[in-house]
């Protein structure tokens, strides 16, 4: 310890063992905890506190009868469990019975201390610091610390309850490490009495009648198998799998979703073979045993096994499935309807039992699409996967949401009653849909998506929520139409159901909603951006209504709306989509889109359409659009002076990342990140570095970015070091002989940038030439600036010295005046 900290250490240690002087926070008593881990784990504890007697005192003052601090007790019990981590310092506590008298009944334990649950949780974390060796173990076998543990474990605090089971599997692990002799004896008779305690206890819980103790004894050997891995794990489950066992005989089977946790950490555990411990057969058990809405996450999580036996699989995937099975047999036209899931019904509950209500329902169905979304990509997901049935599964629950379905059984005209208009499971559904569409199915049912797609898109009564997941299932759908080998253009179904679909897109670009109006938009961004130079898709959208209504939105009044009509004109434009500003159509002449986003940049009164502009503007230059082909240096530098002046600290860092694409193609470095994109080749400039460093200080490139060096925001600041350094680099690649030994006069430049870095950024440079930039950078210590803007905005006071100058100061402030300034 530094010994400006210990000259402070005992008035700070006076304040804390002071109940009348009021405290600094809980962040400050962290902090100051986590800098005592670190002292002692860097040295030794017991060394410290000889040091420092001051601490003793303190811990030795917690045992007074007096009206502590809550806050400051919990952290003293914390901070006695960090020294007491090593066994030496552990013994010097133990022989002046600090420690039983801290954490044993004489302690806390018995005050009116103990009902707050900051001191039990500080209690808990104080076991777990310093039951790190075998005197500890002892210890808290002597001062019966193990059944108080048992006691928390029903905590009223759920913080305080998690903890104490964790701080169970921490001593249980700790007892079997065994001596350093060898490993314990793998005969369950013969464990330590602090195992032998626990695994009791764990015992008796299982064999209780209350729900609450069995749910307490599952979650720690859900929490012990998932930890520790030791052959000692095996012979704990073969002598509690009977009790777990024994749980499914009981009606209703009592924690019921603990006990999926248990049996799946026991099969994930790579201590265990699951074959030689009855493990599949309890597995097995549980599925037939637990309700549809319990069985699911144990059916989902035994699919994911990497091992597992078939017959297994198939009766989880067979659970798994049951409730789509009983939605297709309730609606089916014929029997049989439901194909390949019809075996699945079996003899499970029927529809009735299976959806007893609204509730029940939905929670079960939005359930299983979730799990099935989950395991449709998985390598181990069940083959044959039966793809055509679970669309027609997906395709049935979105029409009974909807109520177009037909069925024909009263079970079915109960279950539209319970789906009809019913946003959770359209959500659900409507997302299963969308991951479907990564397989194939038989033409018909494609035909049937993509009606029920557009019959959502069409309805007045989806919800916005519902519209933005049609959209994204419909441009999934298309993405994967068949496609003639070599060609990307859409399939002439897809194109007949584009040309239907522009129609419902216009509506929905006009609807009073804006949350439409921005789906629609992304929805139409993504389209242009895949298919805008395809033929087919070129004819439609330009007959019909979509681009002008776009460029009308530019103006909309919600300004989500707008940054979305910003990147979809900017996709538009690209591809040659927008309405030509001097068409028949618009005799008047409109801007170009280059004029109308250059004015959103400038003077729309929201961040999100100008950083959607900036966007825009770097894509285009990167793609080489025509509109900035024509004079990139005019856009450059028209973007930059806006960009330079916004007060969005993303959008002048996306300037930043403009000036970088401008700069890599004027120096002629390779800027596609594709290796098969077609681009003009790129030569490098034969000419000096000062020469082709012209067209950068002709945009005021580098004012920009020397001005965003002393941004006050960090993240802009950060990137133009970058950009910078990466530039300097290029020069030291580049540079001339001449050129190294130049030396312009950069005095004025550099008392200019002085004065900027102190905030006074009014007066401009002006016009930077070649060499008095090179040389800049040559001077600037652009290294270290990145290393300063690395760093925490506190790194400063970040001291552990400051930290207790802090804390002495706020108790000096608050004694003065209690008056709470928040």
């Amino acid at each position: 310890m530094d010994p400006e900290c210990s000259q402070l250490l005992p008035a700070l240690c006076a304040v804390l063992a002071d109940p009348r002087q009021p405290m600094a926070d809980d962040t400050c008593l962290e902090k100051l905890l986590d800098w005592f881990k670190t002292i002692t784990e860097a040295g030794s504890s017991l060394l410290l506190l000889q040091e420092n007697p001051c601490l003793v005192e303190l811990l030795c003052h917690m045992l007074k009868p007096q009206d502590l601090s809550s806050r400051v007790l919990s952290f003293s019990l914390r901070l006695t469990g960090v020294f007491a981590a090593q066994e030496d310092c552990f013994q010097y506590l133990q022989q002046g019975e600090l420690l039983p008298r801290l954490f044993g009944e004489a302690g806390p334990l018995g005050g009116a201390a103990w009902t707050a649950p900051t001191v039990r949780s500080g209690w808990i974390q104080g076991l777990r610091s310093l039951a790190r060796h075998p005197s500890a173990l002892h210890f808290l076998a002597d001062c019966g610390a193990v059944d108080t543990i048992f006691s928390l474990q029903g905590d009223s605090s759920l913080f305080v309850a998690s903890a104490a089971g964790q701080l169970l599997v921490h001593i249980l692990g700790l007892s079997m490490q065994g001596p350093a002799d060898g490993p314990p004896s793998l005969q369950a008779g013969d464990w330590p009495a602090c195992a032998k305690k626990i695994v009791g206890h764990i015992e008796e819980s299982l064999r209780s009648t209350a729900t609450p103790q069995i749910t307490q004894a599952l979650n720690v050997l859900t929490t012990t198998f998932g930890h520790c891995h030791d052959p000692w794990t095996r012979v704990l489950w073969v002598r509690l799998s009977p009790l777990v066992a024994g749980l499914l005989e009981k009606d209703p089977v009592p924690a019921a979703h603990s006990l999926v946790d248990l049996l799946l950490s026991v099969a994930r555990s790579p201590g265990l073979s699951s074959s030689s411990c009855g493990l599949w057969e309890t597995l097995a058990q549980t599925l037939s045993r637990l309700s549809p809405t319990q069985a699911g996450p144990l059916a989902l999580g035994i699919l994911k096994l990497q091992d597992c036996p078939q017959a297994l699989r198939a009766q989880a995937f067979a659970v798994l499935l049951q409730p789509l099975a009983c939605v297709l047999k309730a609606t089916a036209q014929a029997p049989g309807a439901s194909g390949v899931l019809d075996g699945t019904v079996g003899d499970f509950a029927t529809v009735d039992t299976l959806l007893p209500s609204k509730a029940a329902c939905v929670g079960l169905l939005c359930r299983t699409l979730a799990h099935l979304e989950l395991l449709l990509p998985l390598p181990q997901r069940p083959c044959p996967w039966p793809q055509a049935p679970l669309l027609g599964a997906a395709v049935t629950l979105l029409q009974l949401c909807q109520g177009s379905a037909s069925p024909t059984s009263d079970t079915g005209h109960h279950l539209c009653a319970l789906l009809l208009g019913c946003v959770r499971v359209q959500r659900a559904a409507l997302d299963f849909l969308g991951t479907l569409s990564q397989g194939t199915g038989p033409p018909e049912l494609v035909t049937e998506v993509f009606a029920v797609l557009l019959e959502y898109l069409r309805s007045p009564d989806s919800s916005p929520t519902v519209l933005k997941k049609a959209f994204q299932a419909t441009f999934r759908w298309l993405l994967s139409s068949p496609k003639t080998p070599g060609c990307w253009d859409l399939d002439p179904q897809a194109l007949l159901f584009l040309r239907e679909l522009l129609p419902v897109l216009q509506k929905r670009l006009c609807s009073p909603c804006w949350e439409v109006r921005d789906s629609g938009l992304e929805f139409l961004t993504q389209m242009t951006g895949r298919w805008g130079g395809q033929a087919g898709f070129r004819h439609a959208l330009l007959a019909s209504e979509v681009p002008k209504l776009t460029e009308q939105l530019l103006r909309d009044p919600e300004s989500y709306v707008r940054a979305s009509a910003v990147a979809a004109t900017g996709q538009l434009s690209s591809q040659g989509l927008c309405i030509s500003p001097a068409s028949p159509e618009h005799p008047g002449g409109q801007q170009s889109p280059l004029s109308e986003l250059l004015h959103i940049l400038s003077t729309d009164s929201e961040g999100f359409p100008r950083r959607a502009a900036m966007h825009v503007f770097t894509q285009w230059l990167r793609d080489s659009h025509a509109d900035v082909v024509g004079d990139t240096e005019e856009f450059v530098a028209g973007v930059l002076q806006v960009a330079s002046q916004d007060l969005d600290w993303e959008v002048r860092a996306q300037g930043l990342e403009l000036a970088l694409v401008f700069l890599e193609q004027t120096l002629g470095q390779p800027g596609s990140p594709c290796p098969y994109a077609v681009t003009p080749p790129v030569v490098a400039p034969a000419c000096p570095l000062a020469q082709a460093l012209q067209p950068l200080c002709r945009v005021r490139l580098f004012e920009f970015a020397f001005r965003a060096l002393f941004d006050c925001d960090r993240p802009v600041a950060q990137k133009s070091c970058d950009l910078l350094l990466f530039l300097r680099a290029k020069m030291a690649s580049s540079s001339s002989p001449q050129e190294a030994r130049s030396s312009p006069d950069v005095a004025s430049v550099e008392a200019a940038l002085q004065r900027w870095q102190a905030g006074d950024q009014a007066q401009p440079l002006g016009d930077l030439e070649p060499e008095v930039v090179l040389a800049v950078l040559k001077s600037m210590d652009l290294e270290g600036l990145r290393g300063a803007l690395a760093e925490s905005s506190d790194h400063v006071e970040k001291s552990p010295q400051s930290l207790l100058q802090d804390m002495l100061a706020t108790v000096g402030i608050l004694g003065e005046n209690e008056a709470d300034c928040y």
